[in-house]
């Protein structure tokens, strides 16, 4: 055999493995059943991994299919770990790391309550227009913003609230759908 064909060793050296902590939504479809979400909750708990936002809905009706979307941090090997975890539960039809797939939109809803009077309840009003937030409650003290977007959107309109007023706030957590025309 020519030496420029043996083997040199490990092919390991070509991957770098990194230990960074990384954020990853996952879409996941499940049967639409009693104790699914407690199951899939379970199994990110037992093992320690923080879920960042979780959202789940029934999706396909016909077929009472639910579709449950969690955001993820972990190192890489820890989302392969959760993802093989994940695609072993019985009721689970498909697990995507939209993250890793590259083109999805990720959205979120938040209400936000900002009381106040006088220039702070004018600058209120100016900021939320810029942001496109709706106004869903008003009251001679304090308004209710309705806001959808990415979460860094509503991340920098909360900051923006906080010397305002900012009384509480309410987020949904996040949906996300793959680009294109395929479907899960």
């Amino acid at each position: 055999m020519n030496a420029h064909l043996q083997p040199t060793g490990s092919a390991y050296f070509l991957t770098k493995e990194t230990q960074e902590i990384e954020r990853h939504t996952l879409s996941v479809l499940v049967d639409n059943e009693p104790g699914i979400l407690a199951r899939v909750v379970g199994l990110f708990s037992a093992r320690g991994y923080n879920i960042e936002s979780l959202t789940v809905s029934e999706t396909e009706h016909g077929r009472r299919l639910s579709r449950i979307t969690v955001v993820v941090t972990a190192t890489p090997k820890v989302l392969t770990q959760i993802k093989l975890q994940l695609e072993r539960l019985v009721p689970v039809h498909k697990v995507h790391d939209l993250t890793a797939e590259g083109a999805s939109l990720e959205r979120e809803l938040a209400l936000i309550k900002v009381a106040g009077s006088g220039d702070h309840r004018a600058e209120t009003l100016r900021l939320a227009d810029a942001f496109r937030a709706q106004i869903v409650d008003a009251t001679v003290e304090s308004f209710v913003f309705e806001v959808t977007g990415k979460p860094a959107k509503i991340d920098s309109f909360i900051a923006l609230m906080q010397p305002l007023g900012l009384v509480e706030v309410v987020r949904t957590g996040l949906a996300a759908i793959s680009r294109g025309p395929q479907g899960m």
